[in-house]
């Protein structure tokens, strides 16, 4: 008696071998990654390196010049209105209508995709909104229009949420939240794709990183086995000696690390003691030569 197994889900978005260039200057060159729903993928990388071209190709905005794009098992851009009605997008530029209250702005999207009897309230509040419910969009600051914004991504309940610079110029309050909030979209299962040059939102919101630089794709995997793989960990304890501070960094792969810990924080004087490993800006100019800044 044979058995058959169910073939693995498709995944929410495919990229393969995507290519773009402005004139002659080539933005993506031979991107390619997948993303299953309920995952969130980082493109960490420097202004420049092609992660908000890869934004606008996935929303149908640009059509790749080699390459396939599939998202939901549909092509982009041959299916492009189909994939649109079933994601949600916040873009760095704020294009808000500024006349408009912020509810207004979001019962207008709502209309755009057919959804009637729509209640900004629920939304509004979710983004730390709800108190400027009526207030003009003009009133509102570059922090609270970014939240509006990301609102307005949440209007269709999206399977697929494409963010550039989600979190840029908040807060960190409201950063917090918006991490939160998109960690709830992906928890309820949808496929998430952020871009960042921040390597504390990549490392702690996205369940993969993508380092790509000068349109190029580095590599991809977990924050954590980047990190172990490129990365030596230590203990670095700090005691006092008399007027002064004693510094002791141990590495943790080294033989006898474990005696060397427990005998230095038996010594008098224990100030402080904390694991240290690398970053994913060290990781990734190992990578690229370059920082994120750069």
């Amino acid at each position: 008696m044979t058995t058959s197994s169910n073939p693995a889900p498709s995944p929410a978005i495919d990229v393969a071998g995507v290519r773009f260039a402005y004139d002659d200057t080539v933005a993506v060159d031979d991107v390619s990654f997948s993303v299953p729903s309920g995952e969130i993928l980082g493109f960490l990388g420097p202004n420049g390196a092609g992660k908000s071209t890869t934004i606008k190709m996935l929303t149908g905005q640009l059509n790749p010049d080699a390459g396939t794009i599939e998202i939901l098992g549909m092509n982009m851009p041959g299916q492009r209105e189909t994939i649109q009605a079933r994601l949600g997008v916040c873009f760095e530029e704020k294009n808000l209508y500024l006349s408009m209250t912020g509810g207004e702005n979001l019962v207008f999207f709502a209309k755009l995709f057919g959804i009637r009897d729509f209640t900004p309230e629920p939304l509004m509040e979710r983004v730390g909104l709800s108190a400027r419910l009526d207030d003009r969009v003009s009133e509102y600051s570059k922090g609270m229009r970014q939240r509006l914004m990301m609102a307005r991504a949440l209007i269709n309940t999206p399977d697929v949420l494409l963010l550039d610079e989600p979190t840029n110029g908040l807060d960190p309050v409201s950063a917090i939240g918006i991490r939160d909030l998109i960690r709830g979209e992906a928890d309820r299962g949808a496929a998430v794709v952020l871009t960042t040059h921040d390597m504390h939102e990549a490392d702690t919101l996205s369940d993969r990183v993508a380092f790509i630089n000068q349109g190029t794709i580095l590599t991809i995997d977990t924050p954590d086995n980047l990190k172990l793989a490129h990365g030596q960990r230590s203990v670095r304890i700090r005691t006092r000696d008399g007027d002064g501070v004693d510094e002791l960094v141990i590495p943790l792969d080294g033989a006898g690390a474990g005696d060397r810990i427990k005998d230095a924080v038996s010594a008098e004087g224990l100030m402080t003691i904390h694991t240290e490993e690398a970053t994913l800006e060290d990781i990734f100019v190992e990578y690229a030569g370059r920082g994120l800044a750069g």
